[in-house]
């Protein structure tokens, strides 16, 4: 079966003309769609798993008698900006020909993507790709669903990487189309992260 449409389906990775084909195949194929919405509800529950773990997050807070609330933690915030400030009012009253060096910064934006593949029979899976340098990275069993996930955040680029499942077998991503031969004889999928 066409199981990487499924896969792109789930994960909203096609176009126009690859949804029209996946809505015409469900409506032809039983099969086909027994399957897809197999593994609907195995999204369903991986996606209530994640919800259910979500931490909770407390953020101490003391109450005076007479003053209200009061948030210790921020005190030295208000007193930076308070040097800060100072030290500006310092910075102007200068005179203009001293020359002050302010530093440039490069803001680095990276993009979150994540990584899923379906191996119910795997004891573990890893990735290996040019963002992790060609090491093996763990992914994360999600439950009994069969799906192995790992999210990366990764800069603006095209990547090359592969699955390592199963005794160190290397397979591609099955939810991407776009691949390269590499030099042992073998492929790897293509990701473009674009900003």
């Amino acid at each position: 079966m066409k199981e990487y449409l499924i896969s792109m389906f789930i994960d909203n990775e096609l176009n126009l003309d690859e949804k029209i084909d996946f809505v015409k195949t469900i409506h032809k194929e039983q099969p086909f769609k027994d399957e897809a919405l197999a593994l609907l509800e195995q999204e369903k529950l991986i996606h209530a798993e994640y919800l259910h773990q979500a931490p909770q997050i407390q953020i101490p807070m003391k109450q005076e008698p007479e003053k209200g609330f009061s948030i210790p933690w921020l005190w030295p915030a208000a007193l930076f900006s308070t040097g800060v400030a100072l030290g500006a009012a310092v910075l102007f009253m200068l005179p203009t020909s001293i020359p002050i060096a302010i530093p440039s910064t490069t803001v680095s934006t990276e993009i979150p993507h994540r990584f899923v593949i379906y191996r119910p029979h795997a004891e573990q899976a890893d990735i290996i790709g040019t963002f992790t340098n060609w090491q093996p990275l763990a992914m994360e069993k999600l439950g009994p669903s069969g799906y192995w996930s790992l999210t990366l955040n990764l800069p603006e680029g095209e990547y090359q990487y592969s699955y390592l499942v199963e005794d160190g077998q290397q397979i591609t991503d099955p939810t991407v189309s776009e691949r390269v031969q590499d030099d042992f004889g073998g492929e790897n999928s293509i990701l473009s992260v674009k900003v």
